[in-house]
């Protein structure tokens, strides 16, 4: 995740460089695929999620060792997510059991059951982040959320937060089909007082795999880039309404955000920027963000469903994450062994790599590089002429079998 907002702030009002990530113990953000049940059917979902019961989904008893065992580590936030995590049985007695065991408990639902009582329950638990999806405004969300009528229970839902003083955010993710509508996302966040907005590049898994042949072009990523940076200046200058904005999944934006600063401050703050960004170090999978899916396999994020690191209903989660695991050890390097344009790009110690996920879906190699880059070659210094940039092309079948290109 890059924190756009906190990093414009440096530009602002600039502060010592922390510690690089990475140094000392390897305390995850953990997001808890909680169950595949959903009542929507999303077209980008990366857990093919529907309004179904699904096997396997861990008991009562295994969850509540698994956050005991999370407990014992010190992580910095715990996300309970989905499918849509308020369809699980026993949510609300896996999130109150958690409130006292995380520093930051954050909650990433589609919203559409957010009323009455359970925003109630929600508001008493304490969650320090509501975080409700939603991908364009009214038709354009219900399409994509194959739902009709998400879109008003969506909003309801950020109403009813704002209502009982809990910190809510929209989380949006572009598309070719969406793109258009990014003006009208940030106008809602300003109606309704939404807090944070954050912008999700597509990523390809699951069902988002199966449709990234409608990922945004990378004209229309820059572009969507530029109303974010000037809507975060803003903000950071008393300018425009007070929201935090967040980008996710194309690591590649710290780089355009740097090169922004680059064209219009001075140097030490620019160099005081480029500190903060590597000390950041980008792309965190494996490292500063870790997955438990809804069977209770372990994964270096989210997306890498095809990869397990091994299961916590026999092994603990600690002990897995801790371990000797050759992935995760692999994804921990700085540098990583990056091919392509990523490992020829002189902004690599900012962005890390980007998103592995997308390289290994087209390629079957996770260090080739990321398709989803939208800088040019002089923009990173790489001549494009000496190398071959990889392009999105729609699902047609089953990926690569990436097994034996993991190490």
């Amino acid at each position: 995740m890059f924190r756009l907002s906190q990093y414009m702030q440096q530009l602002v009002t600039p502060t010592p460089v922390p510690a690089r990530r990475g140094k000392g113990p390897v305390r995850p953000v953990i997001i808890w695929n909680m169950t595949r049940t959903c009542n929507l059917k999303c077209r980008h979902c990366y857990t093919v999620s529907a309004d179904k019961p699904f096997p396997g989904e861990l008991s009562h008893e295994q969850a509540m060792a698994t956050l005991a065992d999370i407990g014992t580590m010190g992580v910095p936030a715990l996300i309970l997510s989905g499918g849509e995590p308020l369809e699980r049985f026993d949510f609300f007695q896996i999130a109150e059991a958690a409130r006292p065991l995380v520093r930051y408990l954050a909650l990433s639902t589609n919203g559409t059951k957010i009323t009455g009582e359970t925003t109630d329950r929600i508001a008493d638990i304490g969650f320090d982040y509501v975080g409700i999806s939603i991908d364009g405004i009214g038709k354009t969300n219900d399409w994509f959320r194959g739902v009709d009528g998400a879109f008003d229970t969506a909003v309801r839902g950020v109403r009813e937060c704002k209502s009982r003083g809990i910190k809510v955010g929209l989380r949006f993710t572009i598309t070719e089909d969406n793109g258009h509508q990014l003006p009208d996302l940030l106008q809602l966040c300003a109606d309704e007082g939404v807090d944070k907005f954050y912008l999700s590049h597509l990523v390809y898994a699951g069902r988002g795999d199966k449709n990234r042949g409608s990922d945004a072009d990378h004209s229309r990523t820059r572009a969507a880039l530029d109303l974010l940076i000037d809507r975060a200046w803003a903000s950071a200058n008393g300018e425009g309404p007070e929201i935090d904005i967040v980008t996710g999944n194309n690591d590649a934006d710290a780089v355009y955000f740097l090169r922004w600063a680059e064209d219009r401050f001075d140097a030490d703050k620019v160099a005081n920027l480029r500190d903060h960004l590597v000390a950041w170090g980008g792309n965190s999978s494996g490292l500063g963000v870790a997955n438990i899916d809804t069977q209770g396999k372990v994964h270096p994020d989210t997306y890498w469903s095809d990869y397990t690191i091994g299961s916590v209903k026999d092994t603990k989660f600690s002990t897995l994450w801790t371990g000797d695991d050759p992935m995760l050890a692999q994804l921990r390097r700085r540098p990583r062994p990056l091919k392509g344009r990523c490992g020829a790009c002189t902004y690599k110690d900012v962005c890390g790599g980007n998103t592995r996920i997308r390289a290994l879906q087209l390629t079957g190699d996770p260090w080739a590089e990321d398709p989803a880059c939208y800088l040019d070659g002089a923009e990173i210094g790489v001549a494009d002429a000496d190398l071959d940039r990889l392009t999105v092309t729609p699902f047609r079948g089953k990926s690569h079998d990436p097994a034996h290109r993991f190490l």
